[in-house]
């Protein structure tokens, strides 16, 4: 009997705490090769491959270009890296970011349904946004089992919560039950194959080598009328049951909770840069004031203080806009 010999787990803010506490209770006998993204920053050098070798019996590494997956260890996605899987190595793709982040969870979520699902299992933990919904959907659709952290248990339930959002996992549970429940589903013997659509090929394509282009796009999604946080160019809309997400023709991909957060920053952008110029022009402005005031020429120098005082109000409600924006994303989402 074939077992479930892959479980890809994703996780984000909060996930290193997560991660630990699975790593040390999971036996050196685990059958399953256990693949691990989790958002780390791409400018400092991560120690977390050794912190999850000490913490327990299975070995960690990050993941090499071609490696051969083994089972009972542990493959961390490396920093700016997308980890996939095909056969039985690993590739790390140089696509473009997913939800704003390489190494994203979608991405390797959907390599591990389209190379293996009917034996993978994947696993959503702690985090912000909403990243590792889409793959983890993908990866149920290609015969895989779904686990997710409750969103009560969570450090950071909105991962979770975005997933509970994309689909009935098999299993929600809190994180002290996890290691247990993993041990028994890598035990179980593989589902039956399913036939891997186009899409989901493409877009682990996308992620592997970065490569797109509009004709690939238009097969897979319905060209929106939004544009791309990253680039401004134009997003297909690719649908997932009742769902929505967006991609770029330059690969740049968005869940719909993510997709608002990035609209927002951009925003944000663009009422800073309008009142930084709107502070510029009346700093200019009271320049030419001053300049009017000391020549004797008192009326120019009253027209041009009000005129200062017209670019001040204006400043001023572009500055209570950005404030609203910054109350508004700092409020928690609703469950």
């Amino acid at each position: 009997m074939v077992n479930r010999d892959i479980v890809a787990i994703g996780t984000s803010a909060g996930g290193v705490e997560a991660l630990l506490y699975l790593a040390k209770r999971l036996r050196n006998s685990f059958p399953a090769s256990i693949l691990i993204t989790i958002h780390l920053p791409i400018h400092f050098r991560s120690s977390l491959d050794e912190i999850l070798t000490r913490s327990g019996p299975l070995p960690a590494t990050f993941a090499n270009e071609g490696e051969v997956l083994k089972k009972g260890h542990i493959y961390v996605a490396p920093p700016g890296r997308h980890l996939l899987v095909d056969g039985e190595r690993l590739w790390l793709g140089v696509g473009p970011r997913e939800n704003s982040a390489r190494p994203a969870i979608d991405a390797m979520l959907r390599s591990v349904a389209v190379c293996c699902g009917n034996r993978a299992i994947g696993v959503v933990l702690t985090g912000t946004l909403g990243d590792g919904a889409s793959g983890l959907w993908a990866l149920s659709r290609m015969g895989g089992l779904t686990v997710v952290q409750d969103p009560s248990d969570a450090a950071f339930p909105e991962m979770p919560q975005t997933a509970l959002k994309h689909l009935n996992p098999d299993h929600l549970v809190q994180l002290a039950d996890m290691p247990a429940l993993l041990e028994s589903l890598v035990h179980q013997p593989v589902g039956d194959p399913v036939p891997v659509p186009e899409n989901l090929r493409y877009e682990v394509e996308v992620a592997r080598n970065g490569r797109v282009n509009m004709n690939g796009m238009d097969r897979i999604g319905q060209r929106s009328v939004l544009t791309c946080p990253d680039c401004g160019g134009v997003m297909w809309e690719l649908k997932e049951g009742a769902l929505s997400r967006y991609r770029c023709h330059l690969g740049h991909a968005y869940g719909e909770e993510v997709m608002m957060v990035g609209i927002d920053d951009n925003l944000k952008y663009a009422l800073s840069t309008a009142l930084r110029a709107l502070n510029e022009r009346a700093a200019i402005i009271r320049k030419l004031r001053d300049q009017a005031h000391d020549d004797g020429r008192a009326e120019l120098a009253g027209s041009w203080s009000l005129k200062a005082q017209e670019f001040q109000r204006e400043a001023d409600v572009i500055r209570k806009a950005i404030s609203r924006l910054d109350r508004t994303a700092a409020q928690p989402a609703e469950p």
